[in-house]
C-alpha cells in the first residue's frame, strides 16, 4: 500500500495499480512525494524504480515532518540574483516612528510581505511588494515634509500678524 503527497497533504494507502493510474492520468505528478513501509524517507514518483504492494502497511511518517517537504521549493527564473529585491523595512519602520503613522504602517505591512514572496518563488509578487513598500515610505515622508511646510507658513503667518499689531 502506496501513501502519496499532494499540494502538502498526505493521502493514501492506496494500491500500486492505483497509483500507476494516477500517475499516468496526471493526478499524481513525478514530482510528488511517495512512500510504503519499508522506505525510509518519502521520494519522488520519479525515483521509484518499481511499485510493489506490501502485505499490510504502517503509519507513515506525517507530511511536513523530518525529511518530508510540505511544499517543493521553488526554482527562481533565470538571472534572478538573492537578494536582488529590497524589502524596505527599517524605512517604513523609521517612517511609522518619526514621520507619518497611517502610511508607515502600510508600508510595514508591504514590506513584510517581500521576504515571504521571495521564499514561495513568487519573484514577481515580491517585486511589487517591494515598490509598493518604498511607495508609501515615501508618500509618509511627504506628508510629513508637507505637514512641517505648512507649519512653517502658518508660523510665519502669525508672527507677521503679531509684528503688524504690535504698536
Amino acid at each position: 500500500m502506496w501513501y502519496y503527497s499532494k499540494d502538502g497533504m498526505q493521502l493514501g494507502p492506496i494500491s500500486t495499480e492505483e497509483l500507476s493510474g494516477k500517475a499516468r492520468g496526471g493526478e499524481v505528478s513525478p514530482s510528488d512525494l511517495i512512500w510504503r513501509e519499508g522506505m525510509p524517507d518519502w521520494k519522488p514518483l520519479a525515483q521509484v524504480q518499481e511499485f510493489q504492494s506490501t502485505s499490510g502497511f504502517s503509519n507513515p511518517p506525517p507530511v511536513g515532518m523530518g525529511s518530508v517537504p510540505v511544499q517543493q521549493p521553488p526554482m527562481y527564473p533565470a538571472g534572478y540574483i538573492p537578494g536582488s529585491v529590497p524589502n524596505y523595512l527599517w524605512q517604513s519602520i523609521v517612517v511609522t516612528v518619526l514621520c507619518c503613522l497611517p502610511f508607515g504602517v502600510v508600508s510595514i505591512v508591504h514590506a513584510a510581505k517581500v521576504d515571504s514572496l521571495l521564499a514561495q518563488g513568487d519573484i514577481v509578487g515580491a517585486t511589487a511588494a517591494s515598490k509598493s513598500a518604498k511607495t508609501w515610505a515615501i508618500a509618509g515622508v511627504a506628508t510629513w515634509g508637507v505637514g512641517i511646510g505648512i507649519y512653517l507658513i502658518f508660523m510665519v503667518v502669525v508672527a507677521a500678524g503679531a509684528a503688524a499689531s504690535s504698536p
